[in-house]
């Protein structure tokens, strides 16, 4: 079984700062290495249960954060950005299963660790069909329409319990307790990567026994993004068949998961050049 990889930072055991997941931040170095440590834990546990092969997915910043020199060399790694499936580029049918490790609350989240969805300078919420989408169920539904079941996310206890309340009951591993957007209860890296690595191990079992489907919300997705001023909705509503429904609203219609992907990076980027 192919097993497919997305780590993002800000779910990371210890990171609950900014300046741990900027490049050139104070602990940056640091937290990429206890980033580093925790995909290396979810790469021996898959291959302890018999994964074929692994694929990780640098899904953070500039997507070059991982230390790959301090990865297991039994993975693979795809890295650097622009990538046209930027945080599950190169997901497809062939893998069995997908892990989200390190991953974060949506914008708006109360007590969630550096909550955000996509561009978290421009972005205050994002809604699909009514309801509140963080970047898992945006990542998730485009592995689910390639037929790859989510099995594993890692992060903070917000980002677990929304994980376990939207895709039933996959492997989460909660390495932190936020008590705000920047303080948490904290299991050290030492302590949070051998439950990575179990719960790993768990998933592609669970996998390979059928009991994971992919997550497959009803389509077309219509897409609400709210903005954090007007002049970020302006800007986003230049972007072809997109609606403005309000002052800081710009709303699109997507015919399936991936291109709702591809949108919300796209509204998201030209929001951004108001920011500059």
């Amino acid at each position: 079984m192919r097993v497919y990889v997305s780590v993002d930072m800000e779910g990371v055991a210890g990171v609950v700062h900014p300046q741990q997941v900027k490049r050139g931040g104070e602990d940056f170095d640091l937290a990429r290495r206890w980033m580093t440590h925790e995909v290396n834990a979810a790469i021996d546990g898959a291959m302890s249960s018999g994964a074929s092969s692994v694929v990780v997915n640098e899904a953070h910043g500039d997507m070059r954060t991982l230390l790959l020199d301090e990865i297991d060399d039994r993975a693979t790694v795809i890295a650097g950005s622009l990538k046209p499936g930027s945080m599950v580029a190169g997901i497809d049918g062939d893998f069995g299963v997908a892990f989200f490790l390190g991953y974060h609350a949506g914008a708006g989240t109360r007590a969630g660790i550096l909550d955000h969805t996509y561009y978290g300078r421009v972005v205050s919420a994002v809604r699909v069909n009514g309801v509140r989408f963080d970047e898992g169920a945006i990542n998730a539904a485009v592995c689910g329409e390639a037929g790859v079941p989510l099995g594993l996310v890692t992060g903070d206890s917000r980002v677990c319990a929304d994980a376990r309340e939207r895709f039933g009951e996959i492997e989460t591993v909660e390495v932190k307790e936020p008590l705000s957007r920047y303080a948490a209860r904290t299991l050290t890296p030492a302590r949070a990567r051998p439950l990575i690595r179990d719960a790993a191990a768990r998933a592609v079992v669970r996998a390979r026994d059928g009991e994971l489907r992919p997550y497959r919300p009803d389509s077309p997705f219509q897409l609400e993004i709210d903005f954090v001023n007007s002049g970020c909705a302006d800007a986003a509503e230049l972007v072809p068949f997109s609606e403005r429904a309000g002052g800081l609203t710009v709303t699109y219609e997507a015919p399936d998961a991936t291109t709702l992907l591809r949108v919300v990076r796209v509204l998201t980027a030209m929001a951004a050049t108001t920011m500059n």
